[in-house]
């Protein structure tokens, strides 16, 4: 089994190197949805966070740690709705990594007591916290690849 701290760090600094992939987009690229595609480049990044959030506490029944406006709206199945304004993005940014902090201090504290077990659509069990901390990196990698295809067509 992966070592769950370390896993937490990895998916920072993948999320990091995410920010990166996108940092010199412009907000029109980042909310730009491109013929054939449901979302653009900002709903995923908000996604990651939304999609973590959902994972590790409301799976743990657990309130989720950021503003709602981070979380329903980005969940799976939702598209964009909306323009996101550079001021907002920025926010969104933050969060995604803001988000990783907590995760890690709460898992540290030890506040995922219960997890109700899920089975993903990618064959994948999920049964425990550390099985969705796990998960996250398979599921962060998926969005890097619609990402990058997205910032080709924007």
């Amino acid at each position: 089994m992966t070592n769950t701290p370390a896993t937490i760090i990895q998916i920072k600094n993948t999320r990091a190197f995410i920010l990166e992939l996108v940092k010199d987009l412009t907000t029109e690229q980042l909310n730009k949805i491109p013929a054939g595609f449901n979302n653009n480049i900002i709903w995923n990044i908000a996604h990651l966070t939304a999609a973590q959030q959902n994972l590790c506490y409301v799976r743990s029944g657990l309130t989720v740690t950021v503003e709602e406006k981070y979380f329903t709206p980005f969940l799976s199945g939702t598209k964009p709705v909306k323009f996101i304004e550079k001021g907002e993005i920025a926010s969104i940014f933050n969060v995604l990594l803001n988000s990783m902090d907590r995760l890690a201090t709460d898992y540290s504290s030890r506040i995922f007591l219960k997890f109700d077990p899920w089975d993903k659509r990618y064959g994948m069990k999920l049964n425990s916290i550390e099985d969705a901390i796990n998960f996250i990196p398979f599921h962060e990698g998926m969005h890097i690849g619609y990402i990058m295809a997205l910032k080709k067509l924007v």
